[in-house]
């Protein structure tokens, strides 16, 4: 009572407008709660108001009405007592009952609506006793109304009653198109996905399948954009021109499919021989696929027609992969062979494209697979001039790393160093580390095999930052002009670094390296770790060949880095391609048997050592007995030199001393050096309260980082131990390894990060630039 006296005395409810000095307005939720009511009260009041709304009767109800019309079954009545024109349809099955199909109170609606009913419904209910149902009526009165223009076939394809098809009326409008699109009622069957209808429509009525709409569409079209493969496929068993028939927007079947990413429909339309070189709007099907980005449809039609990877566009002269709009996309076409440097009419190739569209992602997957960074385009452009007019920094780096030269002239004789002199003073910065890049003295000195002295080559571990030891030796190969296995007589390399040592034992060019490395990355790193071994694996295999051993190649002499661990201690074991020299040491695994001797050098496979050495804990399980050999030798300088010097003390214990080479140059490249940063508690302790836990939790964490990441530190007292080896007797040595801006993870896998490390190596030569001139100087000094 309390509220009901409150609600009696607010002024929101019961003061007008000008009453109680202005009251305010009803609250807008208020109003908002009588709108949705009101609407409500609406719909239930037409739900029971509809004046088309099916209602069983019966005839002796009407006998004091006035029969206005009569057809068939069909009686308009003028209802004397409710002043309406009611429409009944007698059941004639039953004469004494019937239907009201409409209750209309103006004379002239009842007319016309009792003519479109008394012209369409007499082959529905002369066939099918279906029909003589409340809601199966309701259904196909609404259609009559809603559709005034569709023949008896079309509504009886909307209705879905079998017998209908088999009416004369029904039959003779198979292939009308008296219907608001142009479609037949085959359009419609094959849209709605309506198998039964297609069968009655194509065996009994003889629909003809080549009909096309107003948009010039076949039933191929329609059944493409239903979601019944079944129809399509029976729409395929009979040959019709329809299969190939272009709409007015120029698709094809084929190409609708290839742009809504139906790849099913793909397939049966290939397998009913629909064509794949018909022109469309962005070309062929295939073209189509990889504008809409639809990996499925092209990998379908590549699969049914190998061929199509190399078509080009009528109207461009553009390849499948100038349509790559990712990288997904590109390496799709590219694993398949497809060309990369493939031009267009204007002289494109895909990577122009790429970088004209900001698409680093498709950048990057075409530079990887080798794609020519200086290619000349339309007006002689190369890829770089288009990245400095749009000053794509990152882009801008991205080329530059991958080779492409700053000072090519196009057409118009500007060079892309001279529009980044109109852009930006950043892309100017870029322009004058890339030149740092040439040599400053000409070179043309090849390898003299009699040389008296050897090189030797040590590359660290570091995951995929192998990236920063690939950038380096390019540039190395690039000032020397002589490929890496020809300046050194013995390299030495762990994890990455070893398998970086088998690639230029197997005389696989870096350039060729750094692609395989980014595309690696992604075939490996997937998911968390420690990650699956057998994509690692497969890559190896794929590289180095799965029976290739390590002996089968002889020079240089290649050693790896590996770390026994079926023992305590731990022991560095070296895969060789050479038999190991004889220390006159007693090896420790023959003072115990349970100790397994490691395999010998002619029996080792290659992918297997490049394996083991890069069996980093956490990253990937051991293989068989062996871990990371950064574990024990993430730097392998004074490991190298040590194998090196015992391997020439045996040549002299055997009488072969004429043998022996004087080391005279040591050129070790790390993987790129962290920035250091601060760490506040290394403290562990028995904690005594939660508060302590967590610091000693925090404190353990950091002490195990601490201890692992000295224990693989490759750069501090390991480089200042062997630049003191060799200034000792003599021999040269040369450390490059570039500060990073970032701490990358050996697992890193983005390509702007990646780039970055690679930019930043090449920013480490321009200031380095002397010494690395000294270093190339000596290499190639007799």
């Amino acid at each position: 009572m309390g509220d009901r006296a409150q609600l009696t005395r607010d002024p929101v409810f019961f003061q007008t407008e000008g009453e109680g000095g202005g009251a305010s307005p009803p609250a807008p939720q208020k109003m908002q709660f009588f709108g949705r009511l009101v609407n409500t009260l609406s719909s239930v009041t037409n739900l029971f108001s509809n004046p088309f709304r099916v209602k069983e009767v019966a005839v002796a109800d009407y006998n004091s009405s006035v029969r206005v019309r009569e057809e068939g079954q069909l009686i308009l009545f003028q209802n004397v007592t409710t002043r309406t024109w009611d429409c009944i349809l007698v059941n004639p099955r039953n004469t004494q009952n019937g239907f009201r199909l409409f209750q209309l109170e103006n004379e002239a609606d009842a007319l016309v609506t009792f003519q479109q009913y008394s012209a369409q419904l007499p082959p529905f209910y002369e066939s099918s006793a279906q029909v003589l149902h409340i809601e199966v009526l309701q259904h196909l009165t609404d259609l009559i109304r809603s559709h005034p223009s569709w023949s008896v076939a079309h509504l009886a394809v909307e209705l879905g009653i079998r017998e209908c098809f088999h009416h004369s009326r029904v039959i003779s409008c198979a292939n009308s198109t008296e219907s608001e699109e142009g479609c037949t009622p085959l359009h419609l069957a094959c849209r709605k996905g309506d198998r039964e209808s297609l069968v009655e429509l194509v065996q009994y009525c003889h629909a003809q399948m080549d009909v096309t709409d107003n948009r010039g569409e076949t039933a191929f079209h329609y059944a493409v954009q239903g979601d019944s493969s079944q129809v399509l496929q029976l729409l395929g068993k009979n040959a019709s021109a329809g299969l190939n028939q272009v709409n007015h927007q120029g698709q094809t079947p084929l190409h609708l499919a290839c742009q809504m990413g139906k790849q099913e429909m793909v397939r049966i339309l290939l397998l009913c021989n629909a064509r794949c070189n018909i022109m469309g709007p962005t070309g062929y099907p295939i073209h189509t696929a990889m504008k809409f980005s639809q990996k499925g449809c092209a990998e379908m039609i590549i699969s049914m027609d190998s061929n199509q990877i190399h078509s080009k566009d009528p109207r461009y002269g553009a390849s499948p992969l100038h349509w790559a709009k990712n990288a997904e996309m590109a390496r799709m076409l590219l694993k398949r062979g497809c060309d990369v440097d493939s031009t267009s009419f204007a002289g494109n190739t895909a990577l122009h494209v790429a970088v004209m569209r900001n698409r680093f992602d498709c950048v990057m997957a075409l530079l990887t697979h080798g794609a020519n960074a200086d290619a000349r385009g339309e007006h002689g452009s190369t890829p770089l001039h288009l990245a400095m007019s749009k000053d794509n920094v990152e882009m801008i780096k991205a080329l530059i790393v991958f080779g492409a030269e700053v000072d090519t002239p196009n057409d118009f004789g500007e060079t892309p160093a001279f529009i980044a002199s109109k852009i930006s003073k950043h892309a100017q910065d870029l322009v004058h580390i890339s030149r740092a890049r040439k040599p400053a003295f000409i070179l043309s000195s090849m390898r003299d095999e009699k040389r008296t002295h050897d090189h030797l080559l040590c590359l660290d571990g570091g995951g995929v930052k192998g990236l920063v030891i690939i950038q380096l030796l390019i540039a190395i190969e690039k000032a020397s002009g002589i490929a890496t296995k020809d300046l050194f007589d013995w390299v030495a390399g762990t994890s990455t670094g070893g398998i970086l040592a088998l690639a230029i034992l197997h005389s696989k060019s870096m350039a060729y390296m750094r692609g395989v490395y980014f595309r690696m990355k992604d075939e490996v790193f997937r998911g968390s770790r420690p990650y699956e071994s057998g994509p690692l694996e497969e890559f190896l295999k794929r590289e180095f060949g799965e029976h290739t051993k390590m002996t089968d190649i002889k020079k240089p002499k290649v050693m790896l880095t590996g770390t026994l661990s079926d023992r305590q201690p731990a022991e560095l074991h070296l895969f060789r391609n050479y038999e190991a020299p004889d220390t006159g040491r007693e090896p420790r695994f023959c003072h115990n048997i349970n100790l397994k001797p490691p395999t010998h050098p002619s029996d080792q496979l290659v992918w297997r050592a490049a394996r083991s050495s890069g069996a980093a804990p956490t990253y990937f399980r051991p293989n068989g007995r062996f871990l990371d050999g950064g574990l024990l030798a993430n730097n392998p300088t004074l490991d190298a030199l040590t194998e090196i010097h015992e391997y020439n003390q045996d040549l002299i214990r055997k009488g072969q001393g004429h043998k022996v080479k004087k080391l005279s140059i040591v050129v070790s490249l790390g993987t790129g050096r962290s920035p250091q940063v601060p760490v506040t508690c290394v403290d562990v302790f028995r904690p005594s309260n939660p508060w302590e836990l967590a610091k000693t939790v925090f404190g353990a964490k950091e002490l195990g980082k601490m201890v692992v990441d000295c224990c693989t530190d490759p750069d501090g007292r390991a480089v200042d131990r062997a630049r003191a080896w060799c200034e000792m007797v003599g021999i040269q040595y040369f450390r490059l390894n570039p500060q990073l801006g970032t701490d990358i993870m050996l697992d890193e896998v983005s390509d702007t990060v990646l780039v970055n490390a690679l930019w930043e190596t090449e920013v480490y030569i321009y200031e380095h630039r002397e010494q690395f001139q000294n270093l190339i100087q000596q290499l190639l000094s007799p």
